[in-house]
């Protein structure tokens, strides 16, 4: 029986590729590396910050930490002007919620922009736990924060399901012993989550209620 829904961030909940590209843009400039494109952006997005910065840099970049400290340090507190929720995501959210569905968000985005960028576009309540990158537990696909979540609220894995855009959530749902739901509105294609274990898919949020409530 379904108890738990856990949500990935960037490319699932929120389009947000246009303002990590904007920001990583702007320390890229800064050091003196070139822009990376929104393309680029997409397909380096889904690893963390620091592989982020890594990938949109030269090979053996000495500047690294310096790069990253600088994005993630602007990245916190970012206006996500462009960033936008997905068609007919507030009213399943709802729907869930009132049925008694817990919600997490389970990403590996830096902690402070993940509760930030959330803040601005969702109500007060709505997520019963936000667990980001805080370098307490590795990053997706590593289980161990999934885990963490479903011990804090109260819930086995095998009662809860796991959805994302990215291979790390694919893999992530099943290292954890989770129901894994792939989004095909983010930023990566069915066939590149088929190659990451990806065998349930989901075309926008009214299928995935109906994926969902099937589970319940």
């Amino acid at each position: 029986m379904l108890k738990a829904v856990f949500f990935d961030l960037d490319g699932t909940l929120l389009d947000t590729v246009p303002d990590i590209m904007a920001c990583v843009n702007v320390s890229l400039k800064k050091f003196g590396y070139p822009e990376i494109s929104y393309a680029q952006t997409c397909s380096y997005v889904g690893d963390g910050a620091k592989l982020l910065i890594e990938r949109a840099l030269p090979a053996a970049c000495p500047d690294v930490d310096a790069v990253y400290e600088d994005f993630r340090t602007r990245f916190a507190t970012d206006d996500a002007a462009h960033t936008r929720l997905f068609p007919d995501e507030e009213p399943v959210l709802a729907a869930l919620k009132e049925q008694g569905i817990k919600l997490a968000v389970i990403t590996n985005k830096p902690q402070d922009a993940a509760q930030h960028v959330l803040a601005r576009f969702f109500p007060e309540g709505l997520f019963d736990f936000i667990g980001g990158d805080t370098g307490m537990f590795p990053c997706k696909p590593d289980p161990s924060l999934a885990r963490y979540a479903a011990l804090k609220l109260r819930v086995s894995p095998a009662e809860c399901a796991f959805v994302g855009d990215g291979e790390p959530d694919a893999r992530v749902a099943r290292n954890a012993g989770m129901k894994g739901i792939s989004a095909l509105w983010g930023y990566r294609s069915r066939a590149q989550l088929e190659g990451a274990g990806a065998t349930c898919f989901a075309a926008d949020f009214r299928d995935l209620q109906k994926i969902l409530e099937k589970l319940f």
